[in-house]
């Protein structure tokens, strides 16, 4: 027993004396509770509302107060026409797509059957099932207020006020198909972060690196050397998950292969040079590992909106989705598979991928000159 104790004292002592882990351990657990504490939610509020009026009456107005007074919905824009409203549905910016026609409120003061129609993202199975089921409920419940308003005034009772909807893009509201395309951001992330990460260092323990250093070697074709190897790994990953989402789980890819792999490339940029990043805070391969995964993949992954809404999140979290490369490229994976929309729609993702990559390309580079010197 006492020879278990003093070798258990030496590997603590062995932990206190390398300053880099102990944060690790401790600090980043706490970290990550408590963002992700507050950041993970599986309830659906506040969903992004488009709203097309075309009767612009008193009782379409009520309607719209009702759902812009309910905690789930957020009235984001007021559209003049479907296809105004469409471009939300298909950038992102609305979940949503609430049309009253034409006549609406004629029919609900002449008592007859009324009809306002629900066009609804399908991408996020899970919330768009969410929301469509607190919209039948809103209507429902507007629908027994005017009954409850024009019995005492001895009208003719209302005879019907339903939702017409519709879901786009995931008609069958698979989860699957929200999930998969996320799979192929994940894979790059894991192969190219902690990889790339652990194979940079693995050269700075062996000692090889420093030799690499002293060679005729230019710094940007060290760099270069060292990562493009975990960037070709990454490219055979792409093939092979898009192959296996569209063929096997048949997963709709709707929009351009050759659009969808070259902003895989510019991904692979910002996961590459994070991965350079993480080389240059790290002594050791397990010090690479923790910290690509503790500070890196995990909140990646759980504040990007690969599983939870980035609007379900506090506003004081959102700025940091936001931030994260994972979150564009989410956008632009299912944006392609599912939605089929092209560059022009994409392009600010794609901005935010490329200032994303040059920076942390730039920082990766100048922390890498400053460790080596």
């Amino acid at each position: 027993m006492q020879r278990l104790l003093v070798l258990i004292w030496k590997e603590l002592l062995e932990l206190r004396q390398d300053p880099r882990l102990l944060p690790i351990v401790f600090i980043a657990p706490i970290l990550q509770l408590t963002v992700l504490g507050y950041a993970i939610s599986t309830d659906v509020r506040n969903v992004p509302t488009v709203l097309v009026d075309f009767d612009r009456s008193t009782e379409s107005r009520s309607l719209v107060e009702a759902f812009d007074a309910s905690p789930y919905f957020t009235i984001r824009h007021t559209a003049g026409s479907v296809e105004e409203a469409s471009r939300w549905l298909e950038t992102g910016a609305a979940w949503m797509v609430l049309t009253v026609p034409a006549g609406y409120g004629r029919d609900v003061r002449a008592g007859h059957p009324a009809l306002v129609q629900v066009v609804a993202d399908g991408t996020d199975a899970s919330s768009a099932s969410l929301a469509l089921s607190y919209t039948s409920n809103l209507v429902a419940a507007h629908a027994q207020e005017i009954a409850s308003a024009r019995a005492p005034a001895g009208l003719k009772p209302q005879r019907g006020l339903r939702a017409d909807v519709r879901i786009w893009f995931n008609p069958e509201l698979s989860s699957r198909h929200f999930l998969i395309p996320g799979v192929l951001a994940l894979l790059l992330i894991v192969m190219t972060v902690v990889l790339a990460s652990m194979g940079i260092v693995r050269e700075k323990e062996l000692g090889t690196l420093e030799q690499l250093n002293v060679t005729p070697l230019r710094r940007w074709e060290l760099i270069v050397g060292k990562l493009l190897p975990y960037g070709l790994i990454g490219i055979i990953d792409i093939f092979l998950v898009v192959a296996v989402a569209t063929l096997w789980f048949e997963v709709p890819l709707r929009g351009s292969f050759l659009l969808l792999f070259l902003l895989s490339l510019l991904f692979l940029v910002n996961t590459l040079g994070l991965g350079l990043f993480v080389s240059t805070i790290s002594n050791n391969q397990q010090q690479a590992m923790m910290s690509a995964v503790f500070f890196f993949v995990v909140p990646l992954m759980y504040l990007s909106g690969f599983v939870f809404p980035i609007d379900n999140m506090p506003a004081v979290i959102q700025p940091i989705a936001y931030a994260i490369p994972l979150t564009y490229y989410l956008i632009i994976l299912r944006g392609i598979f599912l939605k089929g929309v092209g560059i022009a729609t994409l392009w600010p993702q794609a901005l935010g991928l490329a200032i994303w990559g040059a920076t942390i390309l730039a920082l990766a580079t100048w922390r890498s000159r400053k460790t080596a010197g």
